[in-house]
């Protein structure tokens, strides 16, 4: 598989981040995938996932299956 081109990928963060340095990630659309990296070291590389699976996460997130003491 072909490495996206993240060159002109627009990077979006959480509307919960609050900016005061906490552990935030950053998404993208990338091609025919999801680009998600670490908003402190976005020249440290990023994950790929096909929509079906980050849709698939954000549901189990929505869910509250990965809340702080939940698993």
């Amino acid at each position: 598989m072909r490495a996206p081109d993240v060159t002109r990928a627009l990077w979006r963060k959480s509307t919960r981040s609050n900016g005061a340095g906490g552990n935030c990630v950053e998404v993208a659309n990338l091609d025919a995938t999801v680009g998600v990296r670490d908003s402190k070291a976005p020249n440290a590389g990023h994950l790929a996932f096909t929509p079906q699976e980050w849709s698939a996460f954000l549901t189990e997130v929505k869910s509250g299956r990965f809340a702080e003491g939940t698993n």
